[in-house]
């Protein structure tokens, strides 16, 4: 599957092989610290902010924290998806 923006998926890609090269060979293995994978992580990140934002994408939500606070079990307002 490719990225929301198209300059970020080759970043997705690679982050993609990161995630599960650790997953498979380190979490499974009772490794849980998944730093490795951090800085193309972020990279990754902010280039799919900077996507949305040249799509009118309103992300203010997307850095809020809900597990394990009311928000969680509430559905979202209506209107969004």
């Amino acid at each position: 599957m490719n990225s929301i923006g198209e300059e970020c998926t080759e970043l997705k890609k690679k982050y993609d092989d990161c995630f599960n090269s650790w997953f498979s060979e380190r979490f499974l293995k009772g490794d849980h610290d998944d730093s490795i994978c951090a800085g193309i992580f972020k990279v990754y990140q902010d280039c799919v902010k900077n996507a949305m934002k040249q799509q009118n994408i309103d992300f203010k939500e997307i850095d809020k924290d809900v597990l394990g606070t009311d928000s969680e079990f509430k559905a979202p307002p209506s209107g969004t998806s």
